[in-house]
């Protein structure tokens, strides 16, 4: 019976893939075959031996179910798995699987792989939605609405300017994940304490041969384990892309809102139901899913920081933890992904609503460019700000508009004529570079990926 939603709810098939049993044996069972092929061009073991556990490292000769089997009796996941493969192996060649490697070696690599094909299909995502937030902001970098701050009316700015703010900060996630790749994604063969003492002389090149057959680099130094701030800094990257993903979840949420209602996240209501028992409600269920999760992304930060100090050269505290928050992470925060390109596919603009809140202070937005106006017209800036200030309050506590109150105003009057101020109070000619900045983005954007 499934218990765990990532079973039945979360996740996408390509992501749980890597992560189930049989896979995860499978790339177990590649490192062995690495190590035996390595020791087979060395020298160390016989030839023959080496090309017969490569032939049968797979999950087509070594069941998951009698690994499972012998591990019941063993409580050892790694032994296990190699009496699996040694089972399977003709004449002698079974004496030599995980000759000179300690279960570690096995892990960490295995883990490499797995990591990598997570990555790469993170990477696959990360580009799909910046591409998707790109042209979103190139169709709409003219659209002018208000800008918030502290959740106030600013001033003016444009939804290009969002979505162009998120596309660059998708990039600067995608850079950080391959940065995370380079240091995690690592192959080793360095057996007890990481000298590599039971291969011997040879033990290095064993080290670095087992890196290159697995295509991987091979680590610089461990001490048994792959040092774990490499799993944090790549747990951290995966908690900062959830972060974003939030973000931008957020943002949708926030706009969708009925006092607000300028963006939101398509509705179907021919299937959809928003309340058990309200029946106008059209909720943004995708973006608070991405929010939601988010969190449980973020929260695997601290068990992955404290994974790193271990007792003198290792002990097997991280072992438990790593079970769960390596592929939890990975599977989570692929499923956040994907949801926030369906967010940002199916997103609807309420333009209408867009122009009205844009209107609503009754030109209180438009406070700054008046006090600039009349600095640049020969008026002190500092006089100007209180000459402003003065009339914006006044406009806001009687709900009357700002322009008519500066033309009334003595001083203001000496240095802005009435169509110069009807032109300095148009909210749409007021976003500053904007489209310039989005031009850019979506120009440099050819060559991010």
């Amino acid at each position: 019976m499934a218990i765990h939603p990532i079973e039945f709810r979360y996740g996408t098939p390509e992501m749980k893939r890597i992560w189930e049993s049989e896979n995860k044996l499978q790339r177990m069972l590649d490192v062995e075959s690495a190590l035996a092929q390595a020791e087979g061009d060395l020298g160390i073991i016989k030839k023959e031996y080496a090309d017969e556990i490569k032939s049968k490292a797979s999950t087509k000769y070594v069941k998951l179910e009698r690994v499972d089997e012998i591990e019941r009796a063993k409580k050892h996941d790694i032994a296990s798995m190699v009496q699996g493969l040694a089972e399977q192996c003709e004449g002698d060649a079974g004496e030599y699987v995980h000759f000179g490697a300690t279960s570690n070696d096995v892990v960490d690599s295995s883990n490499s792989l797995l990591i990598r094909d997570s990555i790469e299909v993170l990477e696959e995502k990360i580009i799909k939605l910046t591409e998707l937030t790109i042209k979103l902001a190139d169709e709409n970098k003219s659209k002018v609405c208000i800008g918030r701050t502290h959740g106030q009316h600013a001033i003016p700015t444009t939804y290009g300017m969002k979505f162009a703010n998120w596309a660059a900060e998708l990039k600067r996630q995608y850079d950080r994940l391959e940065n995370a790749r380079a240091n995690v994604c690592v192959g080793m063969l360095d057996g007890a304490v990481g000298t590599t003492a039971a291969l011997g002389s040879e033990g290095w090149e064993v080290h670095k041969k087992v890196a290159e057959k697995l295509n991987l680099p091979p680590a610089t130094i461990t001490n048994q384990v792959v040092q774990r701030d490499n799993h944090a800094e790549f747990l951290m990257v995966l908690a900062n892309l959830a972060s974003t993903l939030n973000k931008i979840a957020l943002e949708v949420r926030n706009l969708q809102r009925t006092e607000i209602m300028e963006l939101g996240e398509f509705f179907d209501p021919e299937k959809q139901v928003g309340s058990s028992t309200m029946p106008h409600k059209m909720n943004p269920i995708t973006a608070e899913r991405i929010c939601g999760v988010s969190r449980i992304i973020k929260s695997y930060v601290a068990p992955a920081l404290e994974n790193n100090p271990l007792w003198h050269e290792r002990d097997l505290t991280n072992s438990s933890c790593e079970r769960i928050i390596f592929p939890e992470s990975c599977i989570l925060t692929d499923y956040i992904l994907q949801l926030t390109i369906k967010l940002m596919t199916n997103l609807v603009f309420y333009d209408d609503n867009i122009e009205e809140n844009l209107n609503k202070t009754h030109g209180l937005v438009m406070a700054e460019r008046l006090m600039a106006e009349l600095t640049r017209a020969g008026m002190g800036k500092q006089t100007a700000y209180a000459i402003v200030r003065k009339n914006a309050i006044k406009a806001n506590k009687e709900k009357i508009l700002l322009a008519d109150l500066i033309l009334k105003d003595e001083e203001a009057s000496k240095f802005l004529s009435k169509e110069e101020v009807q032109e300095i109070m148009d909210p749409h000619t007021y976003i500053g570079s904007s489209e310039i900045i989005v031009s850019e983005i979506v120009d440099a954007s050819k060559n991010w990926f």
